[in-house]
């Protein structure tokens, strides 16, 4: 009866008291490694960044793999190896790498990078769903617009295009994005949209050139000013008056100057 006890709270202390020493234990030696962990990291970060500018595709490859077997929870590492397989179009390893940034972080910039490799890779309605939900997170940017826009363009949706480039425009008023919804009317044939959107060009531009000839004006004045007042005499400075010493008299004598003049007799 008591071995059986004894077994009891053995089985007892491996399911609840071992696991809340073994945690401790992890984290004390967690805590005794951080500051040289944090230097390593951060070491293996530069390394890989200074290799994605220089285009050094491999050595970047191998830092982001070195600190992902070290964090494997680190969705950053995920999204800017993602970015590097992108780059090199390895397209499925770089979707895999988004997928998990992103169920590690919910991160728009993941899910906008997903969706930029959907729409390379011809999954439109992937990348549809992706841009969405990147716009759900952060719907102030107006390139998720813009992106969405060209997905649902490829999906035949050219209302709903255009009504993301229209999205796009408010956030920032860019003549190239109304390029492009003339470009989805002039697809569809949309006379009065074609008529409506080049007014709308044409107004752009003309404030845009107003904009630039007044700001050349205010230009030429202040070089005109410059220009004046280099040119005018300077003032010439006013003389300093001259101090005499007043001509004194003692019995002595008479001083001018410094000349001592002796009286006659």
């Amino acid at each position: 009866m008591i071995g059986i006890l004894l077994i009891a709270a053995f089985l007892l202390f491996l399911i609840f008291g071992y696991p809340v020493i073994l945690s401790k234990r992890r984290k004390e030696e967690e805590a005794e490694k951080s500051p040289h962990f944090d230097a390593q990291m951060k070491k293996l970060w530069n390394i890989a960044q200074d290799s994605m500018k220089e285009r050094k595709p491999l050595r970047a490859e191998k830092a982001l793999l070195t600190i992902l077997k070290f964090d494997e929870k680190n969705a950053a590492a995920y999204n800017r190896l993602g970015i590097l397989y992108a780059k090199e179009q390895k397209f499925d390893e770089a979707i895999e790498c988004f997928e998990i940034a992103q169920s590690l972080d919910n991160n728009p910039s993941s899910l906008h990078n997903a969706g930029l490799i959907y729409l390379e890779t011809g999954a439109y309605e992937k990348a549809e769903m992706a841009f969405k939900q990147a716009l759900e997170l952060e719907g102030g940017i107006p390139a998720r617009f813009i992106a969405l826009a060209k997905a649902e363009e490829k999906l035949g949706k050219r209302k709903e295009a255009i009504d993301a480039l229209e999205s796009a425009y408010e956030l920032e008023a860019s003549t190239t994005t109304l390029r492009q919804i003339l470009a989805l009317y002039e697809a569809s044939g949309d006379e009065e949209g074609i008529e409506d959107t080049t007014l709308r060009i044409n107004n752009q531009l003309a404030a845009l050139e107003r904009k630039k000839q007044a700001a050349g004006k205010k230009s030429t004045r202040r070089l005109v000013r410059r220009t004046t007042k280099a040119s005018q005499p300077a003032k010439a400075k006013p003389a300093r008056p001259v101090i005499t010493e007043p001509k004194t008299r003692s019995r002595m004598g008479n001083r001018v100057g410094s000349r001592l003049i002796r009286p006659k007799k």
